[in-house]
This record gives C-alpha cells, sequence and structure tokens, in this order.
C-alpha cells in the first residue's frame, strides 16, 4: 500500500539555500497563494532585491529574515496531482540541532543540502549522522547553487560519492543525489537546459514518486491505549472500550493479544471504525477495541500481539537527543512519556557522548547539554513496554519532561546505539 502523503525534512549548513529550495518547490510547483508571493515580492523590494526572495515563503519569523538565516523548524503543507506533503524546513547552524531532530523524527525522507562550492563539510556530516540515527529511510543529496560552479558533472560527482560514501557507512539505506540550482530553478520543479550530464529525476519528480511503502502486516501489532471509554447506559450498560491510535501493525477480530504491562491476556472481541464494526485495523487509523474478558485496562497501558508482546522494563538504556537549554546530569529526577503513558524516573547514569563531526565517543560526559546526543540510562518508577527504535519509531520514542515547569528535556530513542 503506497501512502499519499509524504513526510519530509530538509537539512544543511548555514546558506547552502535550504529555504531557497523550497520556496523554489512551492513557487514552482504552484503551491503558493497569490497573496503570499505578493508578501514576499513586496519584502523582497524593501531589500532593494528586484527578483522576489523565495527564501522569505518559508523563513517566517522576523529574526530569520534579518539574519537571512532559519532558527525554527518551518512547517508547509502542499500537493500535487500524485502525492500531498508535509514538509519541515530545519536549520542549518549547529546550535538548532535540536530542531533538526524534531523536524526529521517523524520524516520518512530527508533532503540534504550541500553548497557546490564547498562540498560536504562537518554539518552535512552531522545531518547525516543525526539522519542515520533517527532510522529516516530515504535521503536526498541536493548539491545545489551548481550555477556558481558552471554546471560541472565532475564537481558533483565528487561530491556525490563522498556523501554517498559516508552515509552508507552510517547505514542509510537509500541514498538519491541530485544536482540542482534552487536560485535558479534547475532540477528542482524543472529538467535543467544546462546538465545534459544529469539523466535523474528532479527534485519533485522524486519526492512524488519514491515509495514509501506502508505494509501494516509486516510489524507488529502495538496500540496504545489513549481513552476507556464506559458510557454505563441503560443502551450500554456493560460496554467498555479502548480507544486510540493503532501505534504499529495490523489488528483483527479473534486476535490473541496481552495488556501491558501486566501481562494479562485476552482476545479481541470487537473494533469499531468512527462508529462501524469492522474485522480489521492497522496503523495509524483510531479506533476502538473490545476485549472478551474484563480486564483492568487504563490509559497508557499497551496492546499487543500476543505472539512478540515486548517485555516491560524498568531500566531504560537509549541514546538521547538534548534540546534543553537546562542540562542533564545522572540523578536527575524527571519524567518520561511513552506513547500515552507518562512515569516517574531517573536518570541512573550517561555512559557517553557522541562527537556527531566525527562519530567518536566521549566517555562519562558528566551532563548533556543543549544539542547533545548521547547515550543515558534511565530507571522509572512503573515498568514501561518499550520496542528498540530500530523495529518501530513510534514505540521505541519517548520523551524526558522536567516535572517541575513540563518542559521538554529530551527526546530518547530506546536500545539505539549512538
Amino acid at each position: 500500500m503506497i501512502v499519499d502523503t509524504l513526510r519530509f525534512a530538509t537539512a544543511g549548513s548555514v546558506d547552502d539555500g535550504k529555504s531557497t529550495l523550497v520556496g523554489r518547490l512551492l513557487h514552482d510547483s504552484k503551491s503558493v497563494l497569490s497573496d503570499q508571493l505578493a508578501a514576499v515580492e513586496a519584502a523582497s523590494l524593501r531589500r532593494g532585491q528586484q527578483a522576489p526572495d523565495l527564501a522569505l515563503l518559508t523563513d517566517g519569523l522576523r529574526a530569520e529574515r534579518e539574519q537571512g538565516i532559519t532558527i525554527d523548524v518551518a512547517y508547509r503543507y502542499f500537493a500535487t496531482p500524485r502525492r500531498r506533503f508535509i514538509l519541515a524546513d530545519t536549520p542549518g547552524h549547529v546550535q538548532y540541532t535540536r530542531n533538526m531532530v524534531t523536524g526529521a523524527s517523524t520524516a520518512d525522507l530527508a533532503v540534504v543540502l550541500v553548497d557546490a562550492r564547498n562540498g560536504v563539510v562537518e554539518q552535512t556530516r552531522r545531518h547525516a549522522a543525526v539522519t542515520a540515527l533517527l532510522r529516516v529511510p530515504h535521503v536526498v543529496l541536493a548539491v545545489n547553487k551548481m550555477d556558481l560552479v558552471d554546471y560541472a558533472e565532475p564537481v558533483f560527482a565528487a561530491i556525490a560519492e563522498e556523501f554517498t560514501t559516508y552515509a552508507a557507512s552510517l547505514g542509510v539505506p537509500e541514498i538519491t543525489a541530485i544536482p540542482v540550482s534552487a536560485l535558479a530553478g534547475d532540477n528542482v520543479v524543472e529538467p535543467s537546459a544546462h546538465m545534459d550530464w544529469y539523466g535523474g529525476p528532479t527534485v519533485l519528480e522524486h519526492l512524488e514518486t519514491v515509495a514509501v511503502v506502508a505494509d501494516p502486516a509486516k510489524d507488529a501489532a502495538r496500540f496504545p491505549v489513549q481513552y476507556v471509554i464506559r458510557p454505563q447506559t441503560a443502551e450500554h450498560p456493560d460496554y467498555r472500550g479502548y480507544a486510540g491510535q493503532i501505534a504499529s501493525g495490523v489488528l483483527r477480530v479473534g486476535d490473541a493479544v496481552t495488556v501491558l504491562p501486566s501481562g494479562r491476556t485476552s482476545t479481541i472481541e470487537a473494533i469499531d471504525v468512527l462508529g462501524e464494526a469492522t474485522d480489521a485495523a492497522w496503523a495509524p487509523q483510531s479506533v476502538t477495541v473490545r476485549l472478551t474478558d474484563d480486564l483492568d485496562v487504563s490509559r497508557g497501558d499497551l496492546i499487543a500481539s500476543a505472539a512478540s508482546a515486548p517485555t516491560p522494563t524498568r531500566d531504560v538504556e537509549a541514546t538521547v537527543c538534548h534540546v534543553s537549554d537546562r542540562p542533564l546530569h545522572p540523578g536527575d529526577r524527571v519524567l518520561l512519556t511513552h506513547t500515552t503513558r507518562t512515569v516517574q524516573a531517573i536518570v541512573k547514569e550517561i555512559p557517553s557522548r557522541l562527537t556527531l563531526g566525527d562519530l567518536s565517543q566521549h566517555p562519562a560526559p558528566g551532563a548533556l547539554t543543549a544539542n547533545d546526543i548521547g547515550r543515558i540510562v534511565v530507571r522509572t518508577a512503573e515498568p514501561l513496554a518499550l520496542d528498540a527504535y530500530a523495529d518501530s519509531r513510534r514505540t521505541g520514542s519517548f520523551l524526558l519532561i522536567d516535572p517541575a515547569d513540563g518542559t521538554t528535556l529530551a527526546a530518547g530513542m530506546a536500545g539505539t546505539a549512538a
């Protein structure tokens, strides 16, 4: 089953042209409203530019426009006749690595930009490493500003080979290299007249046709309970339904399931989708499930396939990206949120911090600060049914929350080796 919506993120060093590429993509695919384009044209004229600066379509914060950089993650929604898109335009600065993690965490594809004049730089390697860490299945290397190197094929070929070799060593499964000029529009939406040596797809053509295949039957069934429905009315005196969104896999009437963390078993008696009974449902549908047995099930419990249920644990080993300005230390008390469950926890230790530039490990760093990626061990007050992040991006991920003010401290990936 081919999904008709593609989530993708852009990444790259400062001034590589991410916002211009996105603006060109939106403009040339006719995804910009006339009033938006008029506003961009007016802003460009005020800055002394004769042609509209398409980067302004995504750099919406005043600070971004003043500095000419992207600071926050800018989400854009657009569509072509072939597919719908959810785009996350992420910052390039090192200090905004956490924003890039946010944008790429749910992406099916990442577009990594490289300035053809500079080639692969440290920030390029950093973004490739984060993309691999987050298990983004498809990567596009957009070698931008080809117009500034006379559209030279050897320049593109050398950059593509270096990046592909590096990304493949990190475990990135699929890499597609495309030479582009975002400013001139070459190979973004329309094929370039200046690079007849390139016979591959344009950026938009690849986005429209990349095979993001979702076969829920291949994944273990996971259903986090979000809400317990008990009307207790004369019409439904004994109705007990468990509502939520299927995180992965397929649920079928008659399936044997295990409720975690209690470990009690039952079978699925009925499944309701939008108030209508159905024999089966799959991720990411929102459903109500009824079980044959009257079990004590509440919000935060996980209904899983009995044949492949995860083992609940209170000791969580994970890789985390620290996203808060407040450092994380061993001994810190936190809240851990996993799917619909939130439990108290304590950071037992921080074994290492990852240096993304050369992928080396810094042992026993003592703390993680903003934008750091490191290994941690967390002890929870109650058992959690986590999968390894390598097996499930949804049920293998979690957040660490500051119990004092509710801010997010870190995003975690269970069992992932940094």
